[in-house]
């Protein structure tokens, strides 16, 4: 089944579904004929739909292939199936990794444990590092300008390192990667681009290298990136979710988008020249919040490298690609509201000339994912006060047919989740690396609840950001990110949470007012506002080191890596690791390799399998 095939297939399976659902609920809203209010809310759940189907389709598609495929990475991309791993490497590839006031010692901790591996693979003299910093806070820069001078004399004659700072950062961190291009590209074959939490296999690297080599067209190759061990309660349980979501969700999405998949900014290899030739991002004019420097740049990139005829693909292995996430609530939703205003940014960009239809619709599901949080709020505000105000018209064809459509829904959005712990589930191996089945299932059902209370505390965010953005024209800036574990202090979280809180505690209060509310109602509308009424405590206990140490020492939403930790990750002496060890009393796995052991060690013992059907952690 070719690409355009793949895809007309997706698109019919995703509309067909639209229609089906929309049909539900205009039929349950029927009683009577079709009010204003009942118009607002068909209109509502009709924004909100596209991502809801798209992602119970890609869970399907994603869980028939890892259950029907020996090789399911290699059967959405069967390039990457002839690399056996002793190609001999004859490209040129710069390391940029992209900092910005990040804590030097950390980052450095990070590039060393990569160099080693590269040097003790033998392929240290292929590889370029370059350190791109856009800080200035000045004890951060005499951090900086001291450690990596020390890491470059470390590596002399091994691997290349450069450092180097701008004074200024027009274009934040794609104008970074561009003026990198610009006065250094031209040296290199590709570009691995790095953020400054990005750990990287030197495994991983070698295949990307590997396959991009032997595929002339490859423009974009990203790795699937999974969340290193952590320490924080909130970022545990995140991670945790995410690894049970994303596979079936990532194989799904690979197997439609096929040559126009995803480029996530980060842990990604990319060919140069079409890079330099064909991505150069616009700068949006005008004086509105929207206008400037394109904050998502990623997606951007990504369609503009296929415009030019390179594919972007996704090497869906769940293994040596790591990142860290954010440690609490707070910073999660910043970075959240920084991907909501890039994206938003998109709506300049539509009507860019060549195009490929698949990238049109790309950016505008991009655009979606945030307008449905407004669409949301809308649908569940009218929704509460019909329930509310019987006199506001709206009427349903009895509970039937409500009950119904929700339990479709909650099956659909919950669909990834479901597919992918069935999965593991039903594989030994990756089963026990997962803490085996008992720890599955309690984490993944805690991790449930988890996303419910979560979910509608971004919705609130995103809503009011997006009513700032549009309505009152505030942007949001590039601010510097928070990655370690830390306890949010009351008077912190009260401030940013206050508006969630307020709005759980109204509709709380509105849904109980009611004395003889039906029991769908309850189940509809109180779940929504109880995330919200809670948001506050909910931010300060997932974020508190005593959370936090007690799910680390005890593995619960363990990650494969912490069963038994790859050597670079062991390299990073993780607290989440030396938890685990201290409790365990391993004093293996509680001592952090120094760089000679790093050496010492045989390159390919620093992979987790690279089979996503089979995954094991090799130590």
């Amino acid at each position: 089944m070719t690409p355009t095939t793949r895809r007309q297939c997706f698109a019919s399976l995703v509309i067909v579904t639209i229609f089906m659902l929309l049909s539900m609920m205009t039929y349950s809203l029927s009683l009577g004929g079709i009010v204003l209010a009942e118009w607002v809310l068909l209109a509502c759940f009709a924004i909100t739909l596209p991502w809801t189907a798209i992602g119970f389709w890609n869970a399907v598609i994603g869980f028939f292939i890892l259950r029907t495929k020996k090789n399911a990475a290699q059967h959405v991309y069967p390039a990457s199936a002839g690399i056996i791993g002793n190609e001999p490497i004859t490209s040129s590839t710069a390391i940029a990794m992209c900092i910005r006031n990040e804590d030097a010692s950390q980052v450095n901790r990070n590039l060393n444990s990569m160099i080693a591996r590269l040097v003790a693979a033998g392929e240290g003299d292929k590889f370029h590092v370059y350190i791109l910093s856009d800080s200035f806070e000045p004890e951060t820069i005499k951090d900086e300008e001291k450690i990596f001078s020390q890491l470059k004399n470390t590596w002399a004659g091994q691997v290349e390192v450069t450092y180097r700072r701008r004074d200024d950062n027009p274009g934040f961190k794609a104008g970074n990667i561009r003026e990198f291009c610009e006065r250094w590209g031209h040296r290199h074959d590709y570009m691995l681009t790095l953020d400054a939490d990005s750990v990287m296999t030197a495994s991983s690297i070698l295949k990307m290298v590997r396959i991009m080599q032997k595929n002339d067209t490859l423009g974009i190759l990203q790795s699937l990136v999974v969340g290193l061990p952590s320490d924080s309660a909130f970022t545990r349980v995140f991670q945790f979710g995410m690894r049970m979501g994303m596979k079936s969700y990532t194989i799904g999405s690979a197997w439609w988008q096929a040559d126009c998949g995803p480029y996530w900014g980060h842990n990604a290899l990319i060919r140069m020249k079409p890079f330099i030739d064909h991505c150069h991002l616009p700068k949006i004019e005008g004086k509105s919040a929207l206008s400037g420097w394109i904050l998502s740049h990623d997606q951007v990139e990504a369609v503009y490298m296929r415009r030019a005829g390179y594919e972007c693909r996704v090497l869906a292995e769940e293994s040596g690609s790591y990142e860290e996430n954010p440690p609490h609530i707070l910073e999660f939703i910043r970075r959240d509201l920084r991907w909501c205003h890039g994206n938003m940014q998109y709506l300049h960009l539509l009507n860019e000339p060549g195009l490929l239809p698949t990238s049109r619709i790309q950016l505008v599901l991009a655009i979606m994912m945030f307008v449905s949080s407004p669409a949301w709020m809308l649908f569940v505000l009218v929704g509460t006060t019909a329930f509310i105000y019987p006199e506001v018209g709206v009427q349903m064809q009895g509970v039937g047919p409500g009950y119904t459509l929700f339990a479709i829904i909650m099956a659909m959005i919950f669909a990834p989740k479901i597919a992918s712990i069935a999965d593991v589930l039903l594989r030994k191996d990756l089963r026990k690396s997962f803490g085996g089945g008992f720890a599955v299932v309690f984490g993944s059902m805690a991790e449930i609840l988890f996303s419910m209370m979560l979910a509608p505390i971004m919705a609130v965010a995103n809503t009011i950001f997006l009513f700032k953005l549009f309505a009152l024209g505030k942007a949001k800036g590039w601010a510097t990110q928070s990655r370690n574990a830390e306890s949010l202090p009351l008077n912190v979280t009260a401030k940013h949470l206050w508006p969630q809180m307020l709005f759980g505690t109204i509709g709380v209060a509105g849904v109980l007012s009611v004395g003889n509310f039906d029991a769908l109602t309850l189940v509809i509308c109180l779940p929504v506002f109880v995330g919200p009424f809670l948001a506050i405590p909910f931010g300060i206990s997932s974020s508190h080191e005593f959370f936090g140490n007690l799910a680390a020492k005890y593995g619960i939403w363990q990650l494969p890596e912490e069963e038994q930790p790859p050597v670079i990750i062991r390299a990073l002496d993780l607290p989440a690791i030396s938890i685990r060890a201290a409790h365990e009393q391993n004093s293996e796995l509680h001592s952090p390799l120094t760089t000679q052991q790093l050496l010492d060690i045989d390159a390919d013992l620093d992979i987790v399998s690279s089979n996503v059907d089979d995954m094991r952690v090799v130590a």
